[in-house]
Parts: C-alpha cells; sequence; structure tokens
C-alpha cells in the first residue's frame, strides 16, 4: 500500500494517509482520483474500483470518505508537493500513526473481496474429505474462513477448528471462529464472528482489539449494534434468494447500499453471490462477497491480486 505523510500546516498533519484529496462541486468520483492521484503522485489510475465508503465526525467537522482501491496505473509513484511517500505491506499498516478517521479503511486495505463460510462439517468419519475441501479452498485463493459448525458439540467444534486452524496457516489465511468469544482461550484463531443472537445480547466487545470480530445482519438495527461493539466488519444478508432458504426475498443491491451508507466498517453481502458479483458488492459499498457453495472446495479460482 501507498502512504504520504500529511504536511504538518494540514488538519491532521504530520500524520500518515492514504493519497487522495477532496471531491469538487460537480465532479465524479473517479474523475476526482484522477484528478488528486495524478496532482498527489504524477500517477494516471487506469483501473480501480470502490473500496468502502466511511462517514466520520470530528470535532471540529465531519468527512465522508470515498475510498478506491487503484490496481493499475501509470507512472512511478512520488511526492509530487514534497510529501514523503512510501510503500508499506498491508501487515505493517498498524505500525503508522494515521487520522482516527481511518481506522476502518485500514481494515477493509487488509481483508479480501471473499469470505468463505464452512458448509456443516457432518460427523467425525466425514471430517477428512471436510478439510480436503478446505484445503482446495485456500488453494484456489481464499484468505478469510469462518467456521460455522452449528451440529457439533464444544469439544468436537474445538477439536476441529484447531485442524482448520493448522490449514489456514498454512495457506497465511484468517480463521473467525462462529462461537462463544470465550472459545479464542483454547484455540489461537484470529478472531470471532458472532451470529445474530451473541451479536445482540452482547454488552460489549467480547475479543481483544488485535483479534478480528465480525458478525452476521440483517437489518439496521443489528448493524447499529455491531457499530456500538467495534466490529471489524459484517456480513449483510440477504442481497439475493438462496437455495438455503427458499420463499425468503432478497433486499436487493438498492437495499444493501442504502443500509452500507448508515455504517462505517465494510460489509460483505451475503446471500445467493457468486464471484461474478463481486463487481456489482463493490459498486454498491461492499469490501466483497460472502458465500459456501460458491467459495468451497475450490469451486472458483479467487483472483489472488485483490489480496
Amino acid at each position: 500500500m501507498l502512504l504520504a505523510r500529511r504536511h504538518e500546516k494540514l488538519h491532521q498533519g504530520g500524520l500518515w494517509e492514504f493519497p487522495g484529496g477532496k471531491v469538487e462541486s460537480g465532479e465524479e468520483v473517479f474523475s476526482a482520483l484522477n484528478r488528486e492521484l495524478e496532482e498527489e503522485l504524477a500517477i494516471k489510475p487506469v483501473t480501480a474500483h470502490p473500496l468502502i465508503r466511511i462517514p466520520y465526525h470530528y470535532p471540529d467537522r465531519k468527512v465522508l470518505l470515498d475510498v478506491w482501491r487503484v490496481t493499475g496505473f501509470r507512472g512511478e509513484p512520488q511526492g509530487a508537493e514534497g510529501q514523503p511517500v512510501a510503500w508499506v505491506a498491508k501487515a505493517k499498516l498498524g505500525d503508522y500513526e494515521f487520522p482516527a478517521a481511518n481506522r476502518p479503511l485500514i481494515v477493509a486495505a487488509q481483508l479480501p473481496s471473499c469470505y468463505l463460510i464452512t458448509p456443516e462439517p457432518g460427523a467425525k468419519d466425514e471430517w477428512p474429505d471436510f478439510c480436503y475441501q478446505l484445503q482446495h479452498s485456500l488453494a484456489s485463493g481464499v484468505r478469510l474462513v469462518q467456521l460455522r459448525a452449528t451440529t457439533l458439540c464444544h469439544a468436537d467444534y474445538l477439536e476441529l477448528a484447531h485442524e482448520v486452524l493448522a490449514c489456514c496457516q498454512q495457506y497465511g489465511a484468517r480463521l473467525l471462529l462462529n462461537a462463544d468469544a470465550q472459545l479464542l482461550d483454547q484455540c489461537d484463531a484470529d478472531g470471532i464472528h458472532l451470529n445474530s443472537h451473541r451479536l445482540m445480547a452482547a454488552r460489549q466487545r467480547p475479543v481483544a482489539e488485535e483479534k478480528l470480530l465480525a458478525a452476521s445482519c440483517h437489518t439496521l438495527e443489528e448493524l447499529q449494534q455491531a457499530e456500538r461493539l467495534g466490529v471489524d466488519f459484517a456480513m449483510l444478508s440477504p442481497v439475493k434468494p438462496t437455495a438455503s432458504h427458499p420463499g425468503i426475498k432478497g433486499m436487493g443491491w438498492q437495499q444493501f447500499r442504502s443500509l452500507s451508507e448508515q455504517i462505517s466498517f465494510p460489509l460483505y453481502a451475503l446471500g445467493g453471490m457468486t464471484q461474478d458479483d463481486l463487481s456489482d458488492a463493490w459498486q454498491q459499498g461492499a469490501q466483497g462477497i460472502a458465500a459456501i457453495r460458491a467459495l468451497w472446495g475450490g469451486a472458483e479460482e479467487i483472483d489472488k491480486g485483490e489480496h
């Protein structure tokens, strides 16, 4: 990721930021992106897509950060306005001091475009095949996994979690447990995913800041509760009808976007999603897609360039 340090005389001066600037009245966002990056870095974006929109209130002003991921450009980036710039590995972003409004952006920059939810693993004699299919998913590019196993008892879930964690670590993927947060004391996964029941019952963030916290949301009320808890990201569903929930109508992209604009953390679109929906998901304010079938067992080759 390319960072730039703000001039001391500016608001939030001396802090690091992702380069950009203000959209002028009547200007399209992508046009503003082109103009600002040419002015600040002497480059011209070629390929880019929306990443996240973050509304934020400082004590003296309110801002909306409309963030795009630039995946291709012409030119050699430089501090064209005399500002220091630095290429920084995603895992090292936490070593730099950013404006407070950038925290959700830093999370979004480190998250992949696809979030795999595992299918039910079945009985123990089915676990070898389950792990085999998981490895295929990881080999295809999946780098964020939620272990969802509602039919397992606590002891069996913990045993399987250790096996799944080992698989994920082999591929550099992060694992979230769809379970009680206390399970992290027994399995050092990367975080916890709260189902809607655990989400609404929680009174404070149940995991340490260095662990990821995610949640399943279906309504504005649940999204607002997730924001109060300080989740790092959430899934919002259902966007489209799904085979697993016949008869339930999806909210559609218009409603998804409307809800996403009212919160300031990354959202994955869930419900009838495939990789063909990624472009629509990005355009409607999503981090990407979450899915079971479409990402399981290497069903589709994940674009590793997005990670």
